[in-house]
């Protein structure tokens, strides 16, 4: 018995050598640039480095500064958060209403609407509308029209104004969201068994909210999960709007972000194991976040049960 279990193991190897020989390049990549900067943060986190003198090892002490001696430290945390809390469960809750509605139109109206919302994610200068629209001088478009009808005597600084620059940069980030988690909705809602909506039928279902709830969601799991993933991780590394728009740092650091405060602590300070055990920091967080996400998804359709 022994002796056959070894040779099915040995077949079904051999079986899959295809299999892993065209995953090996990914497999590689993934963890020449994936896994392995992660192990790289987390022990640089420990040291001392300026990127010029040797690493010195320093035990905790990021970690203590970072809780205890960084003054900006819990503003952009605090930020972050919020930036996540709106634009990461927005941004969701978006493409996948976006993605539904879409997916009831015919194939020719479907394929062109995907397109139409997609665009932004694909448009590298898509900011630079927005910097048009929302400059501080008169000529700028929103400027213009709020004087000509009288609203306004004076332009208005929308990015370097903390009463707008906040709302203006969660807008945006909206309208940028409809990128992979956009289009994964849309394959995901093409792969809906439709025979699911004839047994509801028979069942008792009789809204398309029923529909969406006991047989849509449920069928898409896998798909919202990717979905909420990639929102949490847009959600939680926005700085370049940011940084594009406003400048870094903001008026009364209003929009700065933890990725802001990492990028600054790194590239311009040059105290890479600080910015090494920032970086572990929002790790964590988004770990955290993406578990989350998970249980509640798990949660969707059980109350049938």
């Amino acid at each position: 018995m022994k002796k056959s279990l070894n040779n099915g193991l040995k077949r079904s190897i051999k079986e899959s050598t295809v299999y892993y020989l065209i995953m090996a390049p990914f497999m590689v990549l993934f963890f020449t640039f994936g896994i392995l900067p992660i192990l790289a943060s987390m022990v640089l986190s420990f040291f001392d480095y300026d990127m010029v003198s040797s690493p010195i090892f320093i035990g905790f002490d990021n970690y203590i500064r970072m809780f205890t001696r960084d003054q900006a430290f819990f503003g952009v945390v605090g930020t972050t958060l919020k930036f996540a809390v709106l634009v990461g469960p927005g941004g969701y809750i978006l493409a996948f209403i976006l993605a539904w509605m879409i997916n009831e139109f015919p194939r020719p109206v479907r394929v062109f609407l995907t397109f139409i919302f997609y665009v932004p994610s694909l448009v590298g200068n898509a900011l630079y509308i927005w910097q048009i629209m929302f400059s501080g001088d008169s000529y700028a478009y929103i400027n213009n029209l709020l004087i000509s009808f009288g609203f306004i005597t004076e332009p208005i600084q929308w990015f370097q104004n903390t009463q707008y620059n906040f709302i203006l940069i969660v807008i945006i980030q909206l309208w940028m969201s409809m990128g992979m988690s956009f289009l994964a909705n849309i394959a995901g809602l093409q792969n809906v068994n439709t025979e699911l909506y004839e047994a509801g039928a028979i069942d008792g279902i009789k809204t398309r909210w029923h529909e969406l709830w006991y047989i849509t969601m449920p069928s898409m799991k896998t798909i919202l999960l990717f979905s909420a993933v990639m929102q949490i991780q847009t959600a939680f590394s926005m700085g370049t709007l940011q940084q594009t728009l406003v400048g870094y740092p903001s008026v009364n650091n209003s929009v700065d972000t933890l990725v802001l405060l990492i990028s600054d602590v790194g590239t311009a300070r040059y105290e890479m194991g600080y910015a090494a055990a920032l970086s572990v920091f929002l790790f964590v967080i988004i770990i955290i976040f993406r578990y989350a996400i998970g249980a509640l998804l798990n949660l969707v359709g059980k109350s049938d049960r």
